[in-house]
């Protein structure tokens, strides 16, 4: 993939049959499609439209995501959060960790935002990356800046 090209997707991208986990289900008979968008290049973070039709199940989360609501509606709660009605515009955040509870009563349409969740052991090592790039990025002192000092 080309640095610096932007990525589009068209509303009506083509989903793909997505099943929910037969374990996760609790009641009816929910049919998830969803359609990757985009993906970094370290394969970290993706990008994805996701629908579903009624149901309710729990979504035990391996990554952080955010979702925004773009039609339908779903009441979501877990063990520490009420459930929350979530509608079209509207954004949430579910932690790697957290298991949910879906209730899509007749439909819902999401755009998420999936990030994988790094070791912690490997935080040192970003944090010097970032600070290293840091030092890069910043210009070069000018010839007036170094006579005057």
């Amino acid at each position: 993939m080309l640095k610096n090209t932007i990525i589009h997707s068209d509303r009506d991208v083509q989903l793909t049959p997505s099943p929910i986990n037969p374990a996760w289900i609790l009641e009816g008979e929910p049919v998830a499609r969803n359609a990757i968008l985009s993906r970094s290049d370290d394969t970290t973070a993706c990008t994805i439209f996701w629908d579903c039709t009624a149901g309710k199940f729990n979504w035990h989360y391996d990554f952080d995501e955010t979702v925004h609501i773009l039609e339908g509606s779903v009441t979501v709660s877990s063990e520490n959060t009420p459930p929350k009605r979530l509608e079209a515009g509207d954004v949430a955040f579910f932690p790697v960790g957290t298991v949910a509870h879906w209730h899509v009563e007749t439909y819902v349409r999401k755009v998420a935002f999936c990030r994988r969740v790094l070791p912690r052991q490997a935080l040192p090592l970003i944090k010097a990356l970032r600070w290293a790039r840091g030092l890069v990025r910043r210009p070069a002192a000018s010839a007036a800046s170094l006579m005057e000092a």
